[in-house]
């Protein structure tokens, strides 16, 4: 148990200082944007370790919302499942994948955290960081923060903020009217009211449709699989 706290302690530093190099300006016009890729995982085994995995990225014309490019990746995972410290499991298999696509992305909208995070980097800036790509999270689920949850009309927001400093983490935004919101966050090279902007304008249903078609590709091939 030692030598595993003092571990996580080492990554707890890697994350703070992934966390400093985010970079909160719009390296790109969003409107103008063609291309995004959704990224998303899932393991065989959540919380075995090690486990095997399947790593997708769809890529969506903005101007249609279908797909115009699907990679999808077999892998293993090595690190054991530790929550806020999901990246050191799943980074790995999105950088197997992430410049495999033919039609290249502008912005990557990743399936987990960004700066709403305890150490401001969760699995979205740490992909954002680590490729210096414009990086987006879209989460399903709250993790970390503050707030209070939007007017259940689509395009409503509210804020996360920070707990003990009152810094804005990012967003709780309603994509769909009357449905549970998604938590989005800044990864790299973009800032929140840019991305906030590009999920709305890839949204028809709750979950935009990158990342959204991320997971059924990996859902059925999980069947295919019979996993």
């Amino acid at each position: 148990m030692e030598d595993l706290h003092h571990k996580l302690e080492e990554l707890k530093k890697i994350q703070e200082r992934c966390g400093r190099r985010i970079k909160e300006f719009d390296r790109i016009d969003v409107e103008k944007a063609r291309y995004v890729g959704g990224m998303d995982l899932t393991f065989k085994d959540l919380k075995r370790n090690p486990t095997e995995a399947l790593v997708s990225l769809v890529v969506v014309d903005t101007q249609t919302l279908k797909p115009v490019d699907v990679v999808v990746h077999r892998t293993e995972v090595d690190f054991p499942y530790i929550p806020t410290f999901l990246a050191f499991r799943e980074l790995p298999a999105l950088l197997e994948v992430y410049d495999k696509a033919k039609v290249k992305p502008e912005v990557y909208f990743i399936d987990g955290q960004g700066k709403i995070h305890p150490r401001r980097c969760g699995i979205a800036s740490h992909f954002g960081v680590e490729t210096d790509t414009v990086a987006v999270g879209v989460a399903k689920s709250h993790l970390y923060g503050k707030f209070r949850y939007p007017c259940e009309k689509r395009g409503c927001l509210s804020y996360v903020k920070d707990p003990k400093t009152g810094e804005v983490l990012g967003a709780v935004l309603r994509t769909k009217d009357r449905v549970y919101p998604v938590f989005v966050s800044v990864g790299n090279n973009i800032t929140l009211p840019s991305a906030v902007r590009l999920v709305l304008k890839t949204s028809k249903y709750r979950i935009p449709e990158p990342t959204r078609l991320a997971h059924n590709v990996l859902q059925k091939k999980r069947r295919e699989l019979g996993w």
